[in-house]
């Protein structure tokens, strides 16, 4: 049996049958924190309504003061 037939603990995910959010999320070879808000945007109709939402902005809020930090590391001079 694959994973993708299996639901622990509700069935939120079900509503995808052609791709679920893990499938998206390896496809498009995304990290942690975009990865994790990919998936509270796909289930928030389907679960936590707008709490989902609000905890995918967190995590997006996140990985932009990663990218940002990023920038600025690479703009600083080197000795």
């Amino acid at each position: 049996m694959a994973a993708n037939d299996i639901q622990i603990a509700g069935n939120h995910y079900k509503q995808f049958k052609d791709f679920e959010p893990w499938d998206v999320i390896t496809a498009w070879d995304l990290g942690y924190l975009d990865g994790t808000a990919l998936k509270y945007i796909a289930r928030w109709r389907h679960k936590n309504g707008v709490e989902d939402l609000k905890k995918a902005v967190h995590f997006l809020q996140k990985k932009i003061e990663v990218e940002e930090r990023k920038m600025y590391d690479n703009t600083k001079p080197t000795n």
